[in-house]
């Protein structure tokens, strides 16, 4: 049995990774991942004792139960793919809902909520939102039509979705704001939105991507130069509508992203770590590139409904697992997709030169990936080679039952919040991310 401490990617102090079945003989995977090198200090993770002491009361809002949490209940079940498909436009709906899924923890109300249809109204206001807001900011019918290219509502609009569910949650859970969404915190929401659009249209001109969610990308459309500087564009107005909030902890905390985010770019284009560190830099450069902007737009927003430092680190816990989740399923579905389904090429990690997760894994049982990473899969059929060892390793159930760790203490911080639509669906949302994978 291996057990190990897997830190935050961005340093700070250990959470708990069981990676017991992840390991499967990986002994010496294990004895490689012990403690991620501090990089510089952050909220530490939440454990039980004090989400207990932070939330044990019971609120409730909107259309909720007013009943409190139960160790006992059944588990919630997840909603229909018939229920999701009736939802703000079914394209969203991030993969077919399953029930019973282990990290779904117990509570006496069992009717799901499908968060998606209980933002629909909210999601359209956000697209609107950061459509005008490009488009006010410049008289240039270019530049509107680029940066608002990938803008069309047709995304999975997973972060602003998080952030108005967090929000909304943790308003019911501190009883202020009658629940509702404060205009600051919807800002939030389209900020981080449009932080995560400004990083998919550079990455579409580094990569020199040609799809981009089921059509052409936009360097397939328009001049390469001319879409990196709207993907500036996107940044600088985002950089706009943070200053308009006028709360220095919340710029700083937002400030952050930017920062992370281009640090994880540059992590990913390549280093020459050594095989003990490749595991400890992917979930650095994951954290960096990825779960950092979930993980502090979440803070943000309910910093901006006035919780404490307590709560706000148990929205930037649930933002931080939920991203890491996320990423290890984005590079799972790398080897399990089509394009069709996906919206890009399959193995186009691979062909990108990047060792995920499920590569990594895989590189316990077949030693002959390590020269394939070194040279970023380069050489005529490296990519085709190593999609293969990655399918006859364990390296893609490795990575499942990691996801589903992260899933796990996603859910649990998401059922210390009070009952409310929103809460229950935050633990929904978790779950969605990994049904994606089956």
């Amino acid at each position: 049995m291996c057990v190990r401490l897997l830190q935050n990617g961005a340093g700070g102090q250990a959470i708990i990774a069981v990676l017991t079945m992840a390991c499967l003989g990986s002994a010496r995977l294990c004895a490689r991942l012990g403690h991620i090198s501090a990089r510089r200090k952050t909220p530490a993770a939440v454990v039980d004792p004090l989400v207990r002491a932070a939330f044990f009361k019971t609120q409730a809002c909107s259309s909720s139960s007013s009943s409190s949490a139960s160790a006992t209940a059944a588990p919630l079940v997840a909603p229909s793919a018939s229920s999701i498909a009736q939802s703000y436009t079914a394209k969203r709906a991030l993969g077919t809902m399953h029930t019973q899924h282990p990290g779904s923890l117990p509570r006496e109300d069992h009717a799901p909520v499908d968060p998606y249809r209980l933002l629909e109204d909210d999601l359209k206001e956000i697209y609107a939102g950061m459509r005008q807001e490009l488009t006010i900011n410049t008289n240039q019918k270019l530049l509107q039509t680029i940066s608002t290219y990938y803008f069309d509502g047709q995304g999975k609009a997973f972060r602003p979705m998080l952030a108005i569910l967090m929000a909304r949650a943790v308003n019911c859970h501190l009883d202020v704001h009658n629940g509702k969404l404060l205009p600051s915190q919807r800002s939030v929401a389209m900020i981080a939105e449009m932080i995560h659009t400004a990083s998919l249209v550079h990455d579409d001109v580094i990569d020199q991507a040609d799809m981009r969610r089921g059509k052409p990308s936009a360097p397939a459309l328009w001049d390469h130069k001319k879409v990196t500087i709207a993907g500036d564009f996107i940044l600088s107005v985002a950089s706009q509508m943070i200053a308009r909030l006028r709360n220095p902890d919340v710029t700083q905390v937002l400030s952050m992203v930017l920062t992370d985010l281009v640090q994880g770019e540059f992590m990913q284009l390549g280093s020459k770590e050594t095989e003990n560190e490749r595991f400890a830099h992917y979930l650095t450069k994951t954290y960096r590139k990825t779960a950092s902007l979930t993980a502090n737009s979440l803070k943000a927003v309910v910093m901006l409904g006035g919780a404490d430092e307590s709560i706000a680190d148990v929205a930037f816990q649930y933002g931080r697992n939920v991203g890491l989740a996320f990423q290890l399923v984005d590079d799972l579905i790398d080897f399990i997709s089509n394009t069709e389904t996906l919206g890009k090429p399959a193995m186009n990690d691979l062909k990108a030169g990047l060792a995920t997760a499920p590569v990594l894994f895989a590189c316990e049982k077949y030693p002959e990936l390590n020269p394939m990473i070194m040279r970023r899969f380069e050489e005529p059929g490296d990519p085709e080679r190593a999609f293969e060892l990655v399918h006859k390793s364990n390296g893609l159930e490795q990575t499942r039952f990691l996801a589903r760790k992260y899933n796990m203490e996603a859910t649990r911080l998401a059922n210390s919040l009070a009952e409310s639509p929103f809460q229950k669906a935050l633990v929904t949302a978790a779950d969605m991310i990994i049904n994606r994978m089956k």
